[in-house]
């Protein structure tokens, strides 16, 4: 009986599955994030090669599929790609962004558009056998979103609250509290310096949903921007795919429940014929499923797969 392997690398978590091309779980194994920008593409491939022996597999598979954070453009997959084929893991490989593990996840649909809203935000969609991603770097590619730029945008305006050039706003109380600081401006001086992480501003985000749930005006403002924000990806990508109804798949950390402020003020906000879902299962399944539809595995292997994970 043969093998596959499926992995979602994100910011903070890499997750590989292993299972035969039948659907039963062979090793499920977590360990840190895989993004290329951060670290590059050896170093992706020395986590996921860690992951690999910590489950056991035996090697070569038939076909593995990674999904990682940081294959945004084709020369990061190129360059993925790479890392990854001179592991000699699998006798066949999919290498992709890992938005796409979301959306195979969260939906069987043809038409589907899956957008993640973590520690960044990204979308995809597909088509009548098309598919269609943007490169989604952030400011530079025109994107606003996810809890680290939130976090940015929370810092500057507790700055101004606390100054006096902004509205006031619970946000600089969360955020001298958060990092234990006299001040805000204390935080923007140790980010500004490199000594705090700009990464770390990410951990703002619950507190900013729940300040906006209880009402406070600036906090509901950001929380407002960034449902617009998740509208317009979906918007584009039904645009660009020419699609009148669509599953729209909300994942990430920021949407990953299914519930909430943020995520009924995304619904609220979507374009007509968009259906919204919450994945059912966590997105490295969606790898999973991706390297059974590689091999032809049947329907019922991949049900088997989702039943065998939700019963661990």
């Amino acid at each position: 009986m043969g093998l596959i392997l499926g992995v979602d690398g994100g910011n903070s978590k890499t997750a590989l599955l292993v299972a035969t091309t039948q659907g039963e779980i062979v090793s499920s194994v977590r360990g840190p994030g895989t993004n290329s920008h951060a670290v590059g593409a050896e170093a992706v491939a020395d986590v996921i090669g860690g992951l690999v022996a910590e489950s056991g597999a035996p090697l070569p598979v038939d076909h593995a599929v990674f999904f990682l954070c940081g294959a945004d453009v084709p020369s990061d997959i190129e360059e993925l790609e790479r890392a990854i084929d001179g592991r000699v893991w699998a006798r066949g490989r999919t290498v992709d962004n890992d938005t796409f593990a979301l959306l195979r996840t969260g939906t069987d649909a043809d038409n589907a558009i899956a957008v993640i809203c973590g520690a960044g935000i990204n979308v995809v969609g597909r088509a009548g056998g098309r598919s269609m991603r943007y490169p989604s770097l952030g400011w530079e590619t025109g994107d606003w979103g996810g809890a680290e730029m939130l976090g940015r945008e929370v810092l500057r305006l507790a700055a101004r609250a606390e100054d006096g050039r902004g509205a006031p706003t619970v946000l600089a109380a969360i955020v001298r509290d958060h990092f234990g600081a006299a001040s805000v401006e204390a935080v923007g001086v140790e980010v500004h310096y490199k000594r705090l992480p700009q990464s770390r501003l990410a951990e703002l985000a619950p507190a900013v949903i729940a300040a906006a749930a209880d009402g406070d005006a600036v906090a509901s403002s950001l929380v407002e921007r960034l449902a617009d924000e998740v509208a317009l990806m979906v918007w584009r990508t039904t645009r660009d795919l020419e699609l009148d109804e669509a599953d729209v798949v909300l994942g990430g950390g920021m949407l990953e429940r299914g519930e909430g402020l943020l995520f009924e003020s995304v619904v609220a906000r979507l374009p007509a014929g968009a259906r919204a879902l919450a994945a059912p299962d966590p997105p490295v399944v969606g790898a999973a499923l991706a390297a059974l539809d590689a091999v032809g595995a049947d329907g019922a292997a991949k049900a088997r797969l989702r039943e065998e994970l939700r019963a661990r």
